[in-house]
């Protein structure tokens, strides 16, 4: 078996924040999905896993904080072209985010935007130029 990524968020209003991963690009998985979590798929290997705050409580005693006030982490999702970077940070901003919560980086051989999901969390969409690893 591959190695595989999930990233488990809380969230304040599941329904919403559903909708905003669906527009980023993910597929939501019914098999692990129910009234009080989301499983979304981005590809075989990744996957995203929304819990409301009652269900992602079960599984840590911290206490959840406020991902729009303090940085947490910054997570990076790959497109296939400099084109996608900006359609998805478009759909993701239409679906209930906040686009470039950060300065775009055009760097020639990568470019990348920001969007923030409902609850905070920002992702980077990026593209990076296979050939300038050659």
């Amino acid at each position: 078996m591959s190695k595989m990524i999930f990233v488990n968020l809380p969230a304040r209003d599941l329904a919403a924040s559903t909708a905003f991963y669906v527009a980023l690009g993910g597929t939501v998985n019914a098999q692990f999905s129910g009234e009080t979590s989301t499983s979304l798929m981005f590809s075989d290997a990744i996957g995203v896993m929304l819990l409301t705050h009652d269900h992602y409580r079960e599984f840590t005693k911290r206490p959840i904080g406020d991902a729009r006030r303090d940085s947490h982490a910054m997570f990076a999702l790959t497109v296939v072209d400099r084109e996608a970077v900006d359609a998805t940070v478009s759909r993701g901003a239409a679906a209930g985010g906040r686009a470039d919560p950060n300065p775009a980086q055009d760097l020639g051989f990568m470019y990348n935007r920001h969007i923030e999901d409902p609850d905070g969390y920002v992702w980077e969409i990026v593209w990076m130029n296979p050939a300038a690893n050659a």
